[in-house]
């Protein structure tokens, strides 16, 4: 998918994110998410900005 970094990506988006890395690798959210994190992140909690990583996070916890 590709993202603006200047724009604010909501929890549901990152819901269907979620749900299609668990459904493409056949994994758990806490591997989906550890997946996102290197990959959509880079390892960079800020990249998006904390608003964007909060409703990622949000996105994990309902997904859980």
């Amino acid at each position: 998918m590709t993202v603006n970094n200047g724009g604010k990506l909501s929890k549901e988006y990152f819901s269907a994110y979620l749900s299609l890395v668990m459904n493409a690798n056949q994994c758990s959210v806490l591997l989906a998410k550890e997946y996102m994190e290197e990959h959509f992140f880079k390892n960079n909690i800020d990249t998006f900005g904390k608003y964007t990583y909060s409703n990622f996070l949000k996105a994990v916890k309902e997904i859980s």
